[in-house]
């Protein structure tokens, strides 16, 4: 049986603006030791946090693999365990978490093609665990200002970072039960065991670390089809399913930029639901209209948790959200992605009058989100875009805050629809009175979680 050399890779990236300025860091690790073997960084120009973190994955991966270019051939078998701080990156690798976004699949599928799958484990850390590689992004990030590329001899990052402990003997991140620990020491024991007296207890690929409980998780990416075997035995069984994750977020998350969305009081068209968007007159808040967004106010005056107010820019919302940011003391920010769609032709009529006069037109658009209204105005699939891009934009902006969006139906239920990856016809199942309010919770490693729909309880 050839001898196995045992790694840790600690890698970390950031970007100051997200994007912004970006640079990543990844330190190799004598897992028996704890002996630095190898560092890594590099300032790459503008870019997000995700894209700079993949980025130090693969230059720790590229790392690992350059000190044993014979590994699993004429030498030692390489077994690397990947510590990082992003939770993204660590639950996309392991194939827990789809990759949605188009930039992040061709960088997990570099960094899943570096070394064979089932050499590489992965666990998440705590961003105080990770200081050597958080300070060697931050030194490649100060280079960059500076017009200059990071240079290994000029870093001090190792000298800044933690000393190094052993794990404590609890198993891997997420094990609750006590004796969990023992079990897969009497595991390991009958399969031959792990070398004694390592610095770090590194999983094997026979024995996968199972995930930390974190939010609700989709279903496994495209990474699981190109990681292949990471979770399997190496007897070839099937891979072992993940353990029921948890609802809570994970601590090293921070604070998510929670939306609290309030709809636009009433307008003379409200209560004879007529079609109300864009391309069409520009109502006023009606004397209940007013009285809504008042009480609305008084509401948040009594919460004090908004920090923050965007507005749709058509009237109604600017009134509403204008009772409440004057009783607030803030100002209100102008969002275009928050109007409501343009209806077209069906502007001002009610749903029966457009069934009368546009019954074909009506039945397409009901069936498919890609089918505008009448006369040019804007599909469902348009508005999702133009929504989702709104939503990416502020929470960038709006990390960590609470915000109040003041929108209107189609833009509300559009970003409850996402928040639970629903199709577009769930939009159709949704309830949303005048001035009534929804709130969705958006996270940085991208999960959303809905807390509140159609809360009215202010109005009574």
């Amino acid at each position: 049986m050839s001898a196995v050399r045992r790694l840790v890779v600690e890698a970390d990236g950031g970007s100051r603006g997200n994007p912004g300025p970006a640079g990543y860091g990844a330190v190799v690790i004598d897992a028996a030791t704890g002996e630095t073997l190898a560092e890594a960084a590099e300032y790459i120009g503008v870019a997000t946090n995700n894209v700079a973190e993949y980025r130090g994955l693969i230059a720790g991966l590229t790392a690992a693999k350059a000190l044993f270019p014979d590994a699993g051939t004429t030498g030692p078998d390489l077994r690397v365990h990947v510590r990082m701080d992003s939770k993204l990156v660590v639950e996309q690798m392991s194939g827990r978490w789809k990759i949605k976004h188009p930039d992040m699949k061709p960088l997990a599928a570099r960094a899943a093609a570096i070394l064979p799958p089932s050499s590489v484990t992965y666990e998440w850390i705590p961003r105080a665990q990770n200081k050597h590689a958080d300070r060697l992004a931050n030194e490649a990030m100060d280079a960059g200002r500076d017009g200059r590329q990071w240079e290994a001899a000029a870093s001090t990052a190792e000298l800044d970072a933690p000393a190094r402990t052993p794990l404590p003997d609890r198993g891997p991140p997420g094990d609750a039960a006590a004796g969990a620990a023992k079990a897969r020491a009497a595991l390991a024991a009958a399969r031959g065991g792990t070398e004694a007296g390592t610095l770090f207890e590194v999983p094997t690929a026979e024995e996968p670390a199972p995930p930390s409980a974190e939010p609700a998780a989709p279903e496994p990416t495209d990474v699981s089809a190109i990681a292949g075997a990471a979770a399997a035995s190496a007897s070839g069984s099937a891979p072992t399913p993940a353990p029921q994750v948890g609802w809570a977020a994970a601590p090293d998350l921070g604070a998510p930029a929670t939306f609290v969305l309030l709809r636009h009081g009433e307008t003379a068209l409200t209560p004879e639901k007529r079609f109300s968007g864009s391309g069409g007159t520009d109502p006023e808040l009606s004397a209940t209209g007013r009285d809504q967004a008042a009480r609305a106010a008084a509401h948040f005056a009594a919460l004090g948790t908004v920090q923050e107010i965007v507005s749709s820019p058509l009237r109604r919302c600017r009134e509403t959200a204008a009772a409440v940011a004057d009783r607030l003391g803030l100002e209100v920010r102008i969002d275009e992605g928050l109007r409501e769609t343009d209806f077209g032709a069906w502007e001002g009529l009610t749903f029966g009058e457009v069934r009368e006069r546009y019954g074909d037109d009506l039945t397409a658009w009901l069936a498919d989100p890609d089918t505008a209204p009448t006369g040019g105005g804007e599909s469902f699939t348009e508005v999702a875009t133009r929504v989702a891009a709104a939503r990416d934009r502020l929470t960038a902006r709006y990390a960590g805050r609470t915000v109040l969006l003041v929108t209107h139906v189609t833009p509300i239920k559009t970003l409850v629809r996402l928040a639970l990856e629903a199709p577009a016809q769930a939009m159709f199942r949704m309830e949303l009175s005048a001035a009534s309010i929804s709130t969705v919770a958006y996270y940085g490693d991208g999960n959303a979680s809905v807390r509140l729909l159609n809360d009215t309880s202010h109005l009574r």
